[in-house]
């Protein structure tokens, strides 16, 4: 009973480390705005964060084929192809859009991330909706207050 318990918890240690592992390298991606034409990639497996030993690589490489499969003849720019993951597409459009707003002397045209757009336009359209009917709460309270001091 005790090694099934003890293999169990082994189990279940590895498939945590194993995850952890995996988050850590889908979010090692790093952009300095100090340095907005690279981001940098762990280039090999990391044993930590604290350890994590990193290569520029030039903006335009992050999220390159936008998440389609990869060309067979792809060398890998980083370790693990992180710089092709979704949430690789997704920090580039984040910083993108950072680096050049809509309203901007050259807005990102976030053609080549659409489908992050749409997700953000969704939200987006939800929220002004939410404002709108709050505005509307908010303007009907007054017209029945105003209603009620008149009379």
């Amino acid at each position: 009973m005790k090694s099934t318990l003890c293999t169990v918890f082994l189990v279940c240690l590895y498939f945590a480390s194993v995850l952890a592992i995996k988050d850590m390298m889908r979010k090692s991606i790093v952009f300095d705005k100090n340095t907005p034409d690279v981001f940098y990639c762990p280039i090999q497996k990391p044993s930590g964060m604290d350890k994590l030993i990193v290569k520029a690589r030039p903006l335009k490489k992050l999220c390159e084929f936008e998440g389609q499969p990869l060309p067979e003849d792809y060398k890998s720019d980083c370790y693990q192809d992180v710089d092709e993951s979704n949430y690789a597409c997704k920090e580039k459009y984040r910083i993108m859009m950072r680096t050049a707003p809509p309203g901007s002397e050259k807005p990102f045209e976030g053609k080549r991330l659409a489908r992050f757009l749409d997700v953000d336009k969704e939200y987006y359209l939800a929220a002004m909706e939410e404002k709108k009917q709050e505005m509307l709460a908010g303007n009907s309270k007054k017209k029945h207050k105003k209603g009620k001091n008149q009379a």
